[in-house]
């Protein structure tokens, strides 16, 4: 491993996280600053904020940062380095073998949660409310829903041999019943009784190349390519599955690539088992998710 700082020993905090900055900036990496200011907090075990502090007194730079900012150059995921990702409210263990969640999916996820907390108003205390994510990774969806929407629900379907563990561990403590097997058949019990489904599932096409280095050489490609030229074996079968789950009037939404919105629509349409069809952007405007009602 290539030193970011060669022949150096300690040196002030400050001068550390500009020379840190500068590394990283010319690796390409997309927030130089933040993720230098990031790697130095993660080893000294303080917050942004106390870190900034410390930046105007004595601190010098804590041991091991020069590998941690060269592995960073190297284009490893900050949030593989540090071991947490962040999703709303909660802190997830993420490392390799699962798709670290994204900050477009929270919002997919609060669509999700709006339903069930309208659901149990309307339903009034000690009603029962079901959710399911398909394809839950991490657990990040399914976690999101179980602790901000109490008294749902939850079960979480997940395939990958690597991303379940990770899985396990996020879900423990939030009462998420999660099944480890494939969305298109698992759950068989629940069909028809559920009230909201949701999944992030694969949808890259397969001759498309992640634009990110960090996507492209570090998450697992059972999470990011969707099956079939335009991605969208995965997205169907999330769909076929949702339909088998959900009760008449549930709802499901999924997200998906911004140039894959008219093909979900028409995909709902064409069965002939869902109605009020409905497209969703995200904070930067883009058609990221489709929703319906099960007729």
């Amino acid at each position: 491993m290539t030193e970011a700082f060669p022949g150096t020993g300690p040196v002030p905090l400050a001068d550390a996280l500009k020379r840190a900055t500068a590394v990283l900036a010319a690796a390409g990496v997309p927030s130089p600053a933040v993720d230098a200011q990031l790697l130095a907090a993660h080893l000294l075990g303080v917050g942004l904020g106390e870190l900034r502090a410390m930046v105007f007194g004595t601190s010098e730079s804590p041991a091991g940062y020069d590998a941690l900012v060269a592995r960073r150059a190297a284009r490893e995921p900050l949030q593989h380095i540090t071991g947490i990702a962040y999703f709303r409210h909660r802190e997830l263990a993420v490392g390799k073998g699962v798709f670290v969640p994204r900050p477009e999916t929270e919002t997919v996820a609060q669509l999700a949660i709006d339903v069930l907390t309208r659901l149990h108003q309307n339903r009034g205390p000690g009603s029962e409310v079901i959710a399911v994510d398909l394809g839950t990774g991490s657990g990040a969806i399914a976690g999101a829903l179980a602790t901000e929407v109490p008294g749902t629900r939850v079960h979480a379907v997940e395939l990958s041999e690597d991303a379940f563990p990770w899985a396990v561990r996020n879900l423990a403590g939030t009462g998420v019943n999660l099944v480890h097997g494939d969305m298109r058949d698992a759950l068989a019990e629940l069909d028809g009784t559920v009230d909201v489904v949701i999944s992030n599932p694969p949808y890259i096409p397969a001759g498309a190349i992640p634009r990110d280095e960090e996507v492209r050489l570090h998450d697992p490609h059972m999470a990011l390519f969707g099956g079939g030229a335009d991605g969208m074996e995965m997205p169907a079968a999330a769909a076929a599955a949702a339909a088998r789950l959900l009760h008449p009037g549930g709802w499901f939404v999924m997200e998906h690539a911004e140039v894959q919105a008219g093909q979900m629509a028409r995909l709902l349409r064409a069965g002939g088992q869902w109605r009020d069809i409905a497209g969703h952007r995200d904070l930067s405007g883009r058609d990221r998710a489709t929703s319906a009602y099960r007729n």
